[in-house]
């Protein structure tokens, strides 16, 4: 029960970031992002990933793996979009 447990939480958090990817991608609207969270974020799944790596953990190194490219590309389509921005008229 509790491996379960494990699973369930592994899975949620993962996918956590699905729904701001395809609200961002519909609406390109990227203003409610703070991207000093998400590069925290995305900069720490990226040491779980090192760290399930060298303890040698399939269920760490698959979970933050996908995180990394979930919350990575949250992150990315911040920096795209914000740098697409007309600048405003003076």
């Amino acid at each position: 029960m509790i491996a379960l447990i494990g699973y369930v939480a592994a899975c949620l958090t993962t996918v956590s970031a699905v729904p701001q990817i395809i609200h961002t991608v519909r609406t390109r609207d990227v203003r409610g992002i703070s991207l000093p969270m998400w590069i925290a974020l995305t900069l720490g799944v990226a040491l779980w990933l090192v760290y399930g790596i060298a303890i040698r953990s399939g269920p760490l190194v698959a979970s933050n793996a996908v995180s990394v490219a979930i919350d990575g590309s949250v992150l990315a389509l911040a920096l795209y979009y914000r740098s697409r921005v007309e600048a405003p008229a003076s």
